[in-house]
């Protein structure tokens, strides 16, 4: 079986989905390639428009609202991936998502419409919200439903 070179291991990473650069170089060196081969294998995807940081944080952001997560767990999960801070910051500014409104829909479709009756449900939730990601004014907001 012949092995195939770092370029075309990863177009076959992005034909499944959209990849940051920094998430291929370490796919592709997991794999055993060499690091220069890898760059090479990057730079040239770059240029062809194959694999682009911006288009892939795009899709990320809308991705990941879809599901119901919130802006601070998106940006961390980013910069999991190996995506620049600058990029991060102006694809989130860029995003047509109204943060407010999601975390609204995410908590009503977890807990439904009505408000929290008592603190200890009220902090679940709230906790919940944390964890998806929204901000404290996101959740706050989120309760003033009603």
């Amino acid at each position: 079986m012949k092995s195939r070179s770092a370029t075309e291991q990863a177009i076959g990473y992005l034909a499944r989905r959209e990849h940051s650069a920094a998430e291929l170089q370490q796919k592709l060196q997991q794999a055993g390639h060499e690091t220069d081969k890898i760059h090479a294998a990057l730079e040239k995807l770059q240029q062809s428009g194959l694999q682009d940081d911006q288009r892939f944080a795009e899709a990320f952001i809308r991705s990941r609202a879809l599901r119901g997560y919130g802006e601070l767990r998106i940006r961390q999960e980013m910069k999991q991936k190996g995506v620049a801070d600058e990029l991060i910051n102006s694809t989130i500014q860029q995003a047509e998502t109204d943060w407010f409104a999601l975390a609204i829909e995410v908590r009503c479709k977890r807990f439904g419409e009505q408000s929290p009756d008592d603190y200890k449900d009220r902090a679940k939730q709230m906790r919940f919200l944390q964890y998806r990601g929204f901000t404290h004014e996101q959740i706050t907001e989120s309760f003033e439903l009603n």
